[in-house]
């Protein structure tokens, strides 16, 4: 089995690395001072840069204007986009909207390529994706509220959202809900486009986390649908297949994730090391790196690191070759192993700097507050934990 990544690919990383490093990382105390729109200007900027140097839109066709990148190549590229917080935006593959253009492209029409791919993957619109609710499970997909009956040549689409993420300045919403309510569970939802101008479509406000509500760009937000009315062809791929939809589009979208949560834990490590070895701690000049303790956390996050890592691969290359269904259950293993690796490096990065850990004059209190939801969205972790072994028993029975 061989990882070698080859020279084009490390060539282009290694470009991505360095206009993150240089372009994005200073802009972060401003962001950290006054929040996106202290940056906005300057982000459009880079984003004018980006597409200059050929960077543009890794994940997007090369059709629509992107690098069409395979998995391996994004994940890697998604990885050093992690190094800060501004860098899958600035590079056109921020979520949700990496996975509503790989939705678009997979199932939508050529109308519906048209209207929405185009713009999207041009930057010059963003969407959000509507499936959560907050009177259901969001760890079950297949307990929806949400319904869209057809009147006529129409949707009539009721029911409310949340952790819509995107939503607010978003042009567009994919919205999954109940078409079928007597079919089977997994053939019962639908995938609809909703422009964001319809009647009846109510962005109700920004979610509240931690302390922030967000921005216009990184939001979480609460939609409501009141007699919303669209037309019988903006279904999205075919009827009752939204289960499956919405599968095919957050099971290879757990690689970028993780690969982004590796691109963090670097970050942190950086940020660790650096203050380990500057941070004195005694009249005498003892520094953080002369403890035992500190040389520990040092040693544990470079293993879980280089671990979580070589797994991420891994299963993008088996993708690659077997299919997303036959690496499910690693699918499921680096979504809670990673997560669960970020969550410890960060909180040992924030302990290691005290109380300026505690601050926003690094970047580590962000990445705290933002990311603690990796162990929660895309599945929370026990659930995936659950489906792992219950398949693994069940192959011993």
């Amino acid at each position: 089995m061989d990882f070698t990544i080859s020279p084009e690919t490390n060539e282009l990383v290694a470009r991505v690395r360095e206009y993150v490093d240089s372009r994005l990382v200073p802009l972060e105390p401003r962001l950290l001072e006054g929040g996106f729109g202290e940056v906005l200007d300057e982000l459009r900027s880079c984003r004018a840069e980006v597409r200059k140097l050929g960077l543009w839109a890794p994940n997007y066709p090369l059709e629509y204007g992107g690098l069409g990148a395979n998995l391996v190549t994004h994940g890697l590229i998604s990885e050093a986009l992690g190094r800060c917080p501004l860098g899958h935006y600035a590079f056109g593959c921020n979520a949700p909207d990496a996975g509503n253009a790989e939705l678009l492209h997979m199932y939508g029409s050529e109308e519906q390529k048209r209207k929405w791919l185009a713009p999207l993957a041009a930057g010059d619109i963003r969407t959000c994706f509507g499936m959560t609710e907050a009177a259901n499970s969001g760890a079950n997909p297949l307990m929806l509220e949400t319904r869209a009956m057809l009147d006529g040549d129409e949707w009539v689409i009721n029911g409310d959202k949340w952790f819509t993420t995107g939503a607010d300045g978003a042009a567009l919403c994919i919205v999954m809900a109940v078409t079928d309510p007597d079919a089977r569970p997994h053939q019962r939802a639908s995938m609809l486009l909703v422009p964001v101008a319809t009647p009846g479509y109510q962005l109700v406000r920004n979610t509240p986390i931690m302390g922030h509500a967000g921005s216009d760009l990184f939001s979480h937000g609460e939609i409501r649908f009141q007699d919303c009315r669209v037309p019988l062809d903006n279904l999205l791929g075919p009827r009752g297949e939204g289960f499956r939809l919405a599968q095919a589009r957050l099971g290879p979208g757990r690689i970028h994730h993780c690969m982004r949560w590796l691109g963090i834990c670097e970050r942190a490590m950086e940020l660790m090391l650096r203050r380990a070895t500057t941070r004195e701690i005694s009249p005498e000049g003892k520094l953080l790196a002369d403890s035992d303790i500190i040389k520990e956390w040092i040693a544990d996050s470079a293993a879980e690191i280089r671990a979580a890592r070589l797994m991420v691969l891994h299963t993008a290359w088996r993708i690659e070759h077997a299919g997303a269904r036959a690496a499910r259950d690693e699918v499921s293993m680096i979504k809670y192993y990673v997560a669960g690796v970020l969550q410890r490096v960060l909180d040992r990065a924030l302990q290691l700097h005290g109380g300026l850990g505690m601050t926003d004059y690094t970047v580590l209190a962000w990445y705290y507050r933002e990311e603690r939801a990796a162990r929660i969205y895309d599945g929370p972790d026990e659930v995936h934990k659950l489906s792992v072994a219950r398949r693994l028993l069940k192959s011993v029975t």
